[in-house]
């Protein structure tokens, strides 16, 4: 590479972060002064918040936190159903139309699942219903993309031995195709599980119910030992949904 590109390219990059850096406002003053805030705030978090366990709240939370769950695994049962006609639509052994709905489901998946909760939150109100249709909604477009993946990868071989034995097409969809994908199906829609608990939290900050609901209530109001009791029961609850759920996936493959 001559030199002249080589400084040029230095130079863009350089630009590139003075860019970034600049448009976001950066001011290591601020930074410093709120290093002592920030203390006392992961102070009365982590540590006076441990006054609060055992106590009414906390197992208030722990309800909140399984409606959250709740708001997860539905959203992934809807997205799980749902998604297969869509892979099966979206896959290009299987459909004239696969171009479509592949943009279809890079459609619904540009949509946030904060935005989706706001809309449905508009439509059917508050509560842990808009959450699940949010989380819902977003994972078809997720599930969708890998189940066309799993679907345009079957072995043919199988689907053209049980052909030749002269199977008519259901036979061949139940016995050739769904046992070659429905492992990989149950082993995204597990992952994807994994993935709807963070985000229902997070859409329940904008009103979907569950113990994003709390969490943004308690920070609106500075209660920061209510936040860290909060904060502690989604890490152990998101660590716990992991593992589990690692173990699953691992029998599974």
């Amino acid at each position: 590479m001559k030199k002249w590109l080589k400084f040029l390219i230095i130079m863009l990059v350089i630009l590139i972060y003075y860019w970034a850096i600049s448009s976001i406002d950066v001011n290591l003053n601020r930074i410093i002064e709120g290093i002592p805030r920030g203390l006392i705030i992961i102070k009365r978090m982590f540590v006076n918040s441990l006054n609060l366990l055992f106590s009414e709240f906390f197992f208030n939370m722990i309800v909140e936190m399984l409606k959250t769950l709740a708001i997860a695994y539905f959203g992934t049962f809807i997205a799980s159903i749902l998604s297969i006609p869509f892979g099966f639509l979206s896959a290009v052994n299987f459909s004239r139309f696969s171009r479509v709905f592949k943009i279809v489901l890079n459609f619904i998946r540009t949509f946030p699942e904060i935005l989706l909760a706001i809309i449905f939150v508009s439509i059917v109100g508050p509560g842990p219903f808009a959450g699940a249709l949010a989380i819902g909604i977003h994972s078809i477009g997720m599930l969708g993309k890998l189940y066309t993946e799993s679907i345009e990868n079957i072995d043919k071989g199988v689907i053209e031995a049980i052909d030749s034995a002269g199977a008519n097409f259901w036979q061949k969809f139940f016995f050739g195709i769904i046992p070659q994908v429905f492992v990989y199906f149950s082993n995204y829609s597990i992952y994807r599980f994994e993935l709807a608990v963070r985000s229902a939290t997070i859409v329940g900050m904008v009103g979907a119910g569950g113990i994003g609901t709390q969490l943004i209530l308690k920070v609106q109001n500075r209660a920061w030992e209510q936040v860290g009791i909060i904060i502690i029961i989604i890490i152990i609850t998101v660590a716990l949904v992991d593992f589990i759920s690692y173990q699953i996936r691992k029998r599974l493959v």
